[in-house]
C-alpha cells in the first residue's frame, strides 16, 4: 500500500530490485543499474511505496537524502567522474527514488541528461576501463551506505 492507501501492484520498484542490490536496510536499497553507456549508475530506491519526498516524515527524508549523499562519495571515489547527475524524477515510475549517475567528457550523452538521444559513441575500451571499477564500487557504495544507517 502507498502512504495514500493505493494498492503498488502495478509498480516495478515494488515488484522489482530495480538493479543489481548492493545494499540494503529495512528502509531502502541502493542498486547498481544495468546500463552500458554509464556504467556506475546507481539508484538509491525508498522501500515503501510513496511517490514524493514529502510522503515522507523529516527524519526518513533526512536518511534518504544522506544515502544519496554517501552512494555519491563512493561513486566519485571509485568512479572519478566529471560531475555527478542527482535526479528524482518518478514521471515513469512514480515510487521514490534517486539517481546516482557518473558522468564524463566523453559519455554518450554529455552534457545533456542520459535519458536524451546519444550525441557520441564512447570508446569500447573507456567503457571497459570503467566496468572494471564496479568491484571496488560495490564495496564502496556497502562501505559508505553502511555509515548511514
Amino acid at each position: 500500500m502507498t502512504a495514500h492507501g493505493e494498492s503498488c501492484q502495478p509498480c516495478e520498484l515494488c515488484r522489482q530490485d530495480g538493479g543489481e542490490i548492493l545494499y540494503r536496510n529495512d528502509s531502502l536499497r541502493v542498486v547498481l543499474v544495468d546500463d552500458a553507456n554509464h556504467p556506475g549508475f546507481c539508484r538509491v530506491i525508498w522501500q515503501a511505496h510513496v511517490a514524493e519526498m514529502t510522503d515522507l516524515p523529516p527524519v526518513e527524508r533526512s536518511v534518504l537524502m544522506r544515502t544519496v549523499c554517501q552512494v555519491e562519495s563512493a561513486v566519485r571515489e571509485v568512479m572519478r567522474p566529471d560531475k555527478v547527475n542527482l535526479a528524482s524524477l518518478g514521471n515513469m515510475v512514480p515510487h521514490l527514488h534517486w539517481h546516482v549517475i557518473p558522468r564524463f567528457a566523453d559519455d554518450a550523452h554529455f552534457p545533456q541528461p542520459v535519458w536524451t538521444a546519444p550525441v557520441r559513441q564512447t570508446p569500447a575500451a573507456v567503457l571497459d576501463e570503467r566496468r572494471a571499477l564496479l568491484p571496488a564500487l560495490r564495496e564502496a557504495v556497502v562501505r559508505h551506505a553502511g555509515c548511514v544507517a
